[in-house]
């Protein structure tokens, strides 16, 4: 994985070691680029990039050794079979096959003192890396199984809202895909690509419905850009599944027939590219006014005609990965049993069941107190991952997440996430932890939140490594993030409970400096305390907001940062003001909102979704703490009822609340502190 070149020094070797094996007297060679990312006092992250640069190969080793006696201590992306000063990666299931000009990157964390030299020589399977020629040792078997082939696309990454757009290829702002955006994804490590398209306005009148052959071109061209860049594809039909094959109840033979023609059509151009071309019949197929049982009967219908299209299609379709989807891309037990019962009857081993999976949707969008990453969403996840791999998995019938993610994370918001940002990293850690354990592989939905596309770099660096390092070992978290020190109150000491999952704990860092257990912590069981006397100093002269960050180190994967804040209970100021732009003057004094509460004066409650008090974050309230403001929505005010007080319990995540009053009348908004 690539982890941002912060500064130093590289070294690049031609090699003819064996990566893999292809048959006799076959010319091997590789390229490998070795870069430290960061240096701090006794440790280093550095990153290594792989390419083969011979004929295609099954699985590598790579070894060296440092002349001043580095160790690794960690490594993502690869299996750590490093022994002392001998370091030693081996490549994983998803990362073993490397085309010709195909590469993969892994990291790790190394120990050092004295010196830091980078090494001068690799070996690739035993082989020295010294320019030469030699033989493969191992004949190749490449991806012979559907649940190999998905295993190597771990993991996957969407170049949403794209080719899926409506009103063309930038018609939902992103620009035109290009094959310096794939590059920087195979880059970060990303071993697959699904491709969205929608196909409607390219369309032509029925019966024939024919696909614009510059359409057509364009999705080939970009196929053929990420199959170049060893990266595996998936093809699908995308919103054309709410466009219009939501009618299929009332329209069936019309819809049935345009769908078929579609993928006639597709089937056709795409015969003859190679295995790394997979086909995704339809995304989240649904259907207007059908109960889910009528439901799964069409999801059948169109997953079978998408079989027969394709298999009959002749070429290299009629042994291609097929991927199907359940009715809405559902996680429910009597969507997958449908689906199980549609890939039983077909009697095809190559063929994947795929699902979405964005997390209880109260997380996910922070509504009705979903502000953590409770128990109860971790045994929602865990149970979700569970009723999908027993239903195919464990039958050797292999899964695509084809999307996740939180659907509250959004970079057009001057917020992001919806999440307090610590829950948010201990999802994404239990995602990929669940996905390694049960054997899917995920397909991040990236609709230009996570990979900025302008500048082609990663929005929130540690976001991404949460991301990068689950694909191969956990990381260690805490009960929060953050520990609360009201200003004007006494400093004691405070408590976290650590999540280990797994790992051994290393001890509290700040930058370069360990903190001292005894007099700067305690660790009782999983209860960590941080001393008075600790905090005391981390803190500082106190002033509001972050005043120190440590870290808790754990024996793999990545630290737990967790932030030492100054607060004091914010101040809500009354104000005057229209419905479609009325915003709360706040004093956050250190402080953010947790979620806020409506409620009319006989308890029920107010604004939309009127089945919980708990409102929607962004979608009902906006804080602003640059600005110093809450900002209440026009959709809030929408949902109240006109002159009647509506009490706002706005909850901090330093524990307190503030109740303040809003009285809608006419267009105009009024709003009282309590």
């Amino acid at each position: 994985m690539r982890l941002g070149a912060i500064a130093a020094a590289a070294v690049t070797a031609l090699t003819a070691g064996l990566i893999g094996a292809v048959g006799a007297q076959a010319a091997q060679g590789c390229e490998v680029d070795y870069k430290v990312t960061g240096q701090w006092s006794g440790g280093f992250n550095a990153n290594v990039q792989v390419t083969n640069l011979g004929e295609p190969v099954n699985t590598w080793d790579l070894e060296w050794t440092w002349a001043d006696g580095q160790r690794v201590t960690r490594m993502w992306n690869a299996e750590n079979k490093s022994e002392s000063a001998s370091a030693k990666a081996s490549s994983l299931g998803y990362n073993a096959a490397l085309a010709t000009g195909g590469s993969t990157s892994f990291g790790f964390t190394g120990s050092w003192s004295g010196a830091n030299t980078d090494p001068t020589e690799f070996r690739l399977n035993g082989r020295l890396c010294d320019g030469s020629v030699g033989e493969p040792t191992t004949p190749p078997t490449g991806p012979v199984t559907a649940m190999e082939q998905v295993a190597a696309m771990q993991p996957g990454w969407n170049v949403g809202n794209t080719l899926d757009a409506l009103g063309g290829e930038t018609g939902w702002g992103n620009p035109l895909i290009t094959e310096e955006l794939l590059q920087t994804v195979k880059a970060e490590g990303y071993n697959s690509l699904r491709l969205p398209v929608t196909w409607d306005e390219n369309l032509g009148p029925a019966p024939g419905y024919t696909i614009d052959p510059a359409w057509l071109d364009r999705v080939a061209q970009v196929t053929d850009m990420a199959l170049a860049n060893d990266l595996q594809v998936l093809l699908n039909i995308h919103h054309d599944s709410w466009m219009w094959m939501s009618a299929m109840p009332t329209d069936h033979d019309g819809v049935l027939s345009k769908y078929e023609a579609i993928w006639t059509q597709i089937a056709e151009r795409f015969k003859d590219y190679p295995s790394e071309l997979s086909f995704e019949s339809i995304n989240e197929p649904q259907f207007t006014d059908t109960e889910p049982a009528a439901g799964d009967a069409l999801v059948h219908e169109l997953n079978v005609a998408f079989h027969e299209i394709v298999r009959g299609s002749g070429g290299n379709n009629e042994g291609r990965l097929l991927v199907m989807p359940t009715l809405v891309t559902s996680a429910d037990q009597p969507q997958l049993d449908a689906l199980k019962a549609t890939i039983d009857s077909l009697e095809d081993p190559m063929i994947a069941a795929t699902v979405h999976m964005y997390g209880p949707w109260p997380f996910s969008v922070n509504i009705a107190g979903g502000t953590t990453y409770s128990e109860q969403v971790e045994q929602d996840i865990t149970s979700t991952f569970e009723r999908v791999h027993d239903t195919f998995v464990a039958d050797d019938i292999p899964v695509i997440i084809g999307e996740w993610g939180v659907l509250g994370y959004d970079w057009t918001r001057p917020i992001v996430p919806s999440q307090q940002y610590g829950e948010l990293l201990k999802f994404f850690e239990g995602m990929t932890f669940q996905a390694r354990d049960k054997q899917m592989t995920l397909m991040l939905w990236d609709a230009g939140s996570y990979l900025n596309r302008d500048t082609l770099e990663w929005r929130d660096p540690l976001v991404q490594s949460y991301m990068d390092s689950g694909v191969t070992t956990r990381s260690g978290t805490a009960s929060f993030d953050s520990i609360y020190l009201e200003k004007a109150g006494t400093i004691a000491d405070e408590s976290l409970t650590l999540n280990r999952n797994g790992l051994e704990f290393e001890g509290l860092w700040q930058g370069d400096t360990a903190l001292a257990e005894g007099d700067d912590y305690t660790v009782e069981g999983d209860t960590l305390t941080l001393t008075a006397a600790a905090l005391t100093r981390l803190a500082g002269d106190r002033a509001y907001g972050t005043n120190a960050t440590i870290e808790a180190r754990f024996s793999d994967g990545l630290s737990w940062r967790i932030h030492i804040i100054t607060y004091d209970t914010p101040q809500l100021s009354d104000v005057s003001g229209a419905v479609n732009a009325f915003a709360i003057p706040t004093e956050f004094n250190g402080d953010q909102i947790a979620t806020m509460e409506a409620k009319y004066a006989d308890g029920t409650y107010a604004g939309p979704h009127d089945w919980t008090s708990f409102k929607e974050f962004w979608a009902t309230y906006r804080p602003d703490y640059t600005a110093g403001s809450i900002g209440l929505t026009a959709d809030f005010f929408n949902a109240v009822r006109e002159g009647e007080s509506v009490t706002l319990t706005f909850h901090f995540w330093g524990g307190g609340t503030v109740d303040y009053t809003v009285t809608k009348t006419g267009t105009t908004v009024t709003g009282t502190s309590a």
